[in-house]
């Protein structure tokens, strides 16, 4: 987990790969969290991928700190 605060838009939309770069965490640690209920998430309704809200990724890392 990175020490300092993610720089991310409350309302922009990131994919699980930028999310967990941003975090500084293994991907695999972040799908962990969402089986977990831990992490909520969107899904694109074009292409039905994943992605967590700015303010989202923010949450995750204050709940760690």
């Amino acid at each position: 987990m990175v020490n300092e605060e993610p720089k991310v838009s409350d309302f922009a939309r990131y994919s699980s790969g930028e999310a967990s770069k941003l975090l500084g965490i293994h991907r695999n640690t972040l799908l962990r969290w969402e089986n977990e209920g831990k992490v909520r998430f969107g899904i694109r309704r074009a292409n039905k991928h994943k992605f967590y809200m700015g303010r989202e990724i923010k949450r995750i890392w204050r709940a760690q700190y």
